[in-house]
């Protein structure tokens, strides 16, 4: 292999899936906005900052306005080995409910967000020979998404640690209104061997907000914060302990936001009852090994780390109560790990958060 060669196979490749295309519009609003038009422009802003990193190769699944069929985006990232691959989508609702979202696959509760994994599945009854392509997968059908099976749990962690840097940079620099990381049984993350995320950019229903994302300056502040998150992402996986900022002069505007009603409230109640559950906080992952001493982690005591595959990881903290660790994630934050997130171990083996919050609430 030559050096270029050489060089070429040890960047890190990220793929942009603007969502929908051609025949295929995504959400659609009265106001006239299109999901398939922001959802491109984001995604070839987004390449045209990444690509000025000399590490780091872009690869896009569309880069006009053409219909993609849904089995080939994570397919384009598979036959590419990416380290990530970022789907970039626009919401909606009956009301003017604003915001943005960033998914994961769920990897325990198939029925979780079933509408909205029922609404960004719905494109493949647009394709041709849907039912040889799917194997009678039924996007309205909760039942169908038994059928999913859990080949994105090893990368789980990892996209969520990608996705609330993305809502971190959303709401951080930008002021946006988060409503946080979500999971949901969404075919296109579920095929990718990466972590994966599907981005909900905002709503295209919401007059004010889709006027927003369909703005320059808009898409300029969207496309900065997906891509300082990447940069991030990079950043951390590689055992740095700085910030990669891509640097952007775009004039700062603010939205205004509207709640949306019937929001699940935050789980505050205290949770001691059951001992053989417990509560770290993840802070890093890296592809190299360190040392778990206070003075490799700006202070913090009480480091361990676990190696899963390839990656090292390390969390802060142990405890069986819930209001504890959500102080220790505080704590790591404010220390500089903004993508920390808190993690759940029952006898000694990682559960869902949402699992050890409705064991230790019985």
């Amino acid at each position: 292999m030559n050096v270029d060669k050489k060089e070429e196979a040890q960047k890190f490749i990220v793929v942009l899936d603007a969502g929908h295309g051609g025949k295929d519009p995504g959400k659609h609003s009265k106001y006239g906005y299109k999901e398939k038009d922001i959802a491109l422009k984001i995604a070839l802003k987004v390449g045209g900052m990444l690509e000025k990193n000399p590490n780091i190769k872009v690869i896009y699944t569309r880069t006009t306005d053409v219909f993609i069929e849904l089995k080939d985006r994570p397919r384009i990232a598979n036959n590419a080995k990416a380290d990530l691959f970022v789907s970039i989508h626009c919401n909606a609702h009956h009301t003017e409910a604003s915001g943005t979202e960033t998914y994961v696959l769920a990897v325990g509760n198939t029925n979780q967000n079933f509408e909205v994994a029922k609404a960004e599945n719905e494109v493949i009854f647009l394709e041709d020979d849907y039912e040889k392509h799917y194997k009678g997968f039924n996007p309205n059908s909760p039942e169908s998404f038994m059928s999913i099976l859990f080949s994105q749990e090893e990368h789980t962690d990892q996209s969520i640690l990608l996705a609330s840097l993305i809502e971190k940079n959303f709401t951080n620099k930008f002021k946006r209104k988060s409503r946080g990381v979500k999971q949901a049984s969404l075919w296109v993350i579920h095929q990718t061997a990466m972590p994966s995320v599907l981005i909900e950019t905002g709503f295209v229903t919401n007059k004010e907000e889709g006027a927003y994302l369909n703005s320059e300056n808009g898409q300029n502040e969207i496309s900065t914060a997906i891509t300082n998150a990447i940069l991030e992402y990079k950043h951390n996986l590689e055992g740095n302990v700085g910030d990669f900022i891509f640097k952007d002069d775009t004039p700062k505007i603010n939205v205004t936001e509207t709640a949306e009603p019937n929001e699940m409230p935050i789980v505050t109640e205290e949770i001691n009852s059951v001992t053989n559950i417990v509560y770290k906080v993840q802070i890093a992952a890296t592809s190299r090994a360190i040392e778990p001493k206070p003075n490799n982690f700006k202070g913090l005591n009480n480091i361990t780390r676990e190696k899963e595959g390839s990656l090292f990881k390390y969390f802060y903290g142990n405890t069986s109560n819930y209001n504890n660790v959500k102080t220790l994630e505080e704590e790591a934050i404010n220390r500089g790990y903004k993508s920390s997130f808190i993690v759940a171990f029952k006898d000694a083996k990682k559960i869902s958060l949402s699992e050890a919050l409705k064991t230790t609430a019985n």
